[in-house]
């Protein structure tokens, strides 16, 4: 018996929602205590690390030589076959875009109920599980019982509602390769994308989001927005009106309809903080408010502010990063 996690990987690391949902899945009612990883390839050593260090005891990477990109459905039948062979009692996943859409891939095959973006979870007798999870984009929680009736919980992760937290034990886990008989079908949908089309670091996971809003004045000013992501290994982030305007993709949107960010780093430029938009930041660790407005409310959400013409303060704060990474 064991829990069984889906773990997603960038640039050779295990991205942090997946860690959080790593740390949330050893909180689940499991005998005996193992917690199992699904990968789409190999882990690298540091990614493997990662694992083991979040307790993860046995690690299986989807061994498919026809698999090209990021295919939902062949993760979602080896999610299935690994959980038979595993006899696992939940199913795991960061509630990110790719984790959603795989365990609700594995619920439709596997005639499971799937109870998305949770961020509580406690044992209930006869074997049910007590759930609090998002609703809404986050503006509600709704409190249910699970009733599973010895099949598995499918269950994804609010991608900022769990810290990641390392195991107080952990021990190396075994790495071992899933190899299944797929059929055409399960391989015909795949998603590549390149680090240098993605910008190289996703929204969803980056440490560092630089966000701008309609203070920034029009889509070239995104210009100085891109450079100081680059500068600082983070990705662009915009509010709603941004989108709304057709300055920049909906894919950068933070927010209560975008995305949900959980960075280092959140520099917000030129963004007055509306309430849906501070749902989708409010999670960050620092949060660096750029505005001419002092009253604006994000500035009173920000642990620094500064007052001032974005048109001045960018490029200055631009010029002294690559002064700074030229001195190295």
């Amino acid at each position: 018996m064991s829990t069984l996690c889906l773990v997603e990987t960038e640039q050779g690391l295990v991205i942090d929602a997946s860690l959080r949902a790593l740390t949330f899945a050893r909180s689940l009612p499991t005998k005996p205590a193992a917690l199992a990883a699904l990968l789409p390839s190999l882990p690298s050593p540091e990614a493997l690390e990662q694992l083991r260090a979040h307790g993860v005891t046995d690690v299986r990477h989807l061994a498919e030589d026809r698999l090209n990109g990021y295919a939902p459905l062949a993760l979602a039948r080896a999610l299935e076959a690994l959980s038979a062979e595993e006899g696992a009692t939940s199913v795991v996943s960061a509630a990110t875009d790719h984790g959603n859409e795989v365990l609700a891939h594995l619920a439709a095959l596997a005639g499971l109920d799937f109870v998305a973006n949770c961020i509580e979870a406690a044992p209930e007798a006869g074997g049910s599980l007590r759930l609090v999870r998002q609703r809404w984009g986050g503006s509600l929680l709704e409190d249910a019982v699970l009733t599973t009736g010895g099949r598995p919980a499918v269950l994804s992760v609010a991608t900022e509602a769990v810290l990641a937290v390392p195991a107080p034990a952990a021990s190396e886990p075994s790495v071992v390769p899933l190899r299944l008989d797929l059929d055409r079908a399960a391989l015909a949908l795949q998603a590549t994308e390149s680090a240098e089309e993605s910008g190289g670091v996703s929204l969803a996971s980056a440490k560092v989001v630089v966000s701008g809003g309609r203070g920034v004045g029009g889509a070239e000013g995104f210009a100085v927005i891109e450079e100081l992501a680059a500068l600082l290994g983070g990705a662009v982030g915009v509010s709603r009106v941004v989108t709304s305007l057709g300055w920049r993709p909906h894919s950068e949107q933070v927010g209560q309809t975008g995305t949900r960010v959980t960075p280092e780093l959140y520099l917000a430029c030129g963004i007055s903080g509306a309430i849906q938009h501070l749902a989708g930041c409010q999670s960050a660790r620092h949060m660096v408010a750029i505005n001419t407005d002092p009253d604006a409310p994000i500035m009173s959400r920000a642990d620094y502010a500064v007052i001032g013409d974005l048109g001045e303060v960018l490029p200055a704060l631009a010029s002294a990063l690559r002064e700074r990474g030229s001195a190295r």
